[in-house]
């Protein structure tokens, strides 16, 4: 089995920024722990800054993975284009995000790409990764 894990913008600075918020380990370090309690599971990394780049990277993995986890980051909230892009491929997408997004601001109430997903956890810390690859590796 197969993993992609996508983490969208800002998120190359968790561990440093809003530790109230998002904690204070890095997410490589944090992926260090899914590979361990995954071992039978191939899981790849991919973070980006970038709209368009995440966009390419679901189009590279949405047809040979078994599935992707993924944290779009504040693109959750705008981006109508990720959302056609996991309409368009056959893998599964899971939504996650560290907070409880519902606790937070209006703005973040709301998720563009949340229905082109098969579902969406949010506010477990890490262990919302963790709790997405459980679900796709019931298959």
């Amino acid at each position: 089995m197969k993993i992609q894990i996508i983490n969208g913008p800002n998120l190359n600075l968790l561990g440093v920024r809003e530790k109230s918020i998002y904690g204070d380990a890095s997410f490589e370090t944090y992926l260090e722990t899914l590979r361990q309690r995954f071992a039978n599971i191939t899981i790849d990394y991919y973070q980006s800054n970038i709209e368009g780049e995440i966009i390419n990277k679901l189009h590279e993995t949405g047809f040979s993975y078994d599935g992707i986890v993924m944290n779009a980051g504040a693109y959750t909230h705008t981006s109508i284009a990720i959302a056609d892009a996991i309409a368009a491929i056959n893998t599964p997408v899971i939504e996650v995000h560290l907070s409880n997004v519902h606790k937070r601001e209006e703005f973040r109430h709301k998720s563009m790409i949340a229905a082109s997903c098969r579902g969406v956890i949010a506010g477990f810390g890490m262990d919302s990764y963790r709790l997405a690859i459980e679900n796709l590796s019931l298959k």
